[in-house]
């Protein structure tokens, strides 16, 4: 007996998947930038009035980051679109993980570009990235939950893994470039950070929202162990990410104030995956909160982007009535 060949599905972006996916992919689209579009060696004269020990968490904490932005971007995501159905989530799911790898090689640019007269500093960089315990347990954690997909209830701690790693695992590493920013110091490395944090807010919603569907799916009893265990993963996460913040933040005195965004972040985490915050109310520092304002910042629009970039989607030809005013004030309004 002749088995009939498997047929493959072609994505047709005319049928939806869902009511939500297709602006996901529209809001990560308009989002698109890349590094170089950043002037980053503006602070180079800012980067040499900070003292060492503010240089080295610096350094250290986006050290932090490329290496959780290398593995959510060539391990996390791929994995987890393996698992999912529907090819336009999938593709959503694949352009998320492309966005983590351009979010991985922006760091390796603000290395090159502070560390220009001294390129040792950025193996020094790399070499401790591989070499701390608090970081490298932090992504073994993760990855553990990546590489262990087999069924509805693995894929749904994969994702919660996800979500704890866009929502609140990568603040620890955010918090210090948005205190700098919120002081008016390193804002243009900042601006790289701020739109890595709109991406990222973008990823942790919609892995949110596709592990609230698979939670949907189990019985009562199954849903109250899942998020027993899942809180059990958060205190996991955050018992570590206090270690980790003592050894980066120690140094210089900032500790509390990262430790106290931290519960602010994993509040948010929670509530991404419908679940209640197991912290308190907390406050975030007012000079994080500051940097953390997506104003518009001044750049020349031809040639470098800001965080308030958002790329035109939609496009109409002018026509001749469009230059037919009304009154004079309406042309006085076109001419401003």
């Amino acid at each position: 007996m002749t088995q009939k060949p498997k047929v493959y599905e072609a994505v047709n972006w005319n049928k939806p998947d869902d009511s939500y996916t297709k602006s996901f992919w529209d809001d990560n689209f308009t989002q698109f930038w890349s590094e170089e579009e950043i002037p980053v060696s503006n602070d180079l004269n800012v980067w040499a009035t900070l003292s060492p020990a503010e240089q080295t968490t610096y350094l250290h904490v986006l050290g932090g980051l490329t290496l959780l932005d290398t593995r959510q971007g060539t391990s996390g995501m791929p994995k987890i679109l393996e698992h999912v159905e529907g090819h336009q989530r999938k593709a959503v799911l694949s352009f998320m993980g492309m966005m983590e790898n351009i979010h991985a090689k922006s760091y390796s640019r603000i290395f090159s570009t502070l560390c220009v007269t001294d390129m040792g500093r950025i193996e020094e960089v790399f070499n401790w990235v591989h070499t701390n315990e608090h970081l490298q347990k932090k992504a073994d954690l993760v990855e553990k939950y990546y590489g262990n997909i087999r069924s509805k209830k693995s894929l749904y701690r994969a994702m919660a893994a996800s979500v704890f790693l866009e929502s609140f695992l990568f603040y620890s590493g955010f918090f210090y470039p948005l205190y700098l920013d919120g002081q008016g110091k390193m804002t243009n490395s900042c601006e790289i950070i701020k739109l890595i944090l709109k991406d990222e807010n973008i990823h942790g919603t919609y892995v949110g929202i596709l592990a609230q569907e698979i939670f949907a799916e189990f019985t009562p009893s199954e849903q109250k162990k899942m998020e027993k265990e899942i809180a059990q993963l958060l205190r996991t996460f955050y018992d570590n990410e206090l270690l980790y913040t003592e050894e980066l933040y120690r140094p210089i005195g900032l500790v509390d104030e990262v430790n106290q965004f931290l519960r602010y972040n994993a509040n948010k985490a929670m509530m991404n995956l419908g679940l209640e915050p197991i912290f308190g109310d907390e406050e975030i520092n007012p000079i994080v909160e500051n940097g953390l304002s997506t104003k518009a910042t001044s750049h020349d629009f031809f040639s470098q982007k800001g965080n308030s970039y958002t790329r035109t989607i939609n496009f109409e030809p002018l026509q001749d009535e469009d230059f037919i005013f009304e009154t004079k004030d309406e042309f006085a309004s076109v001419m401003v």
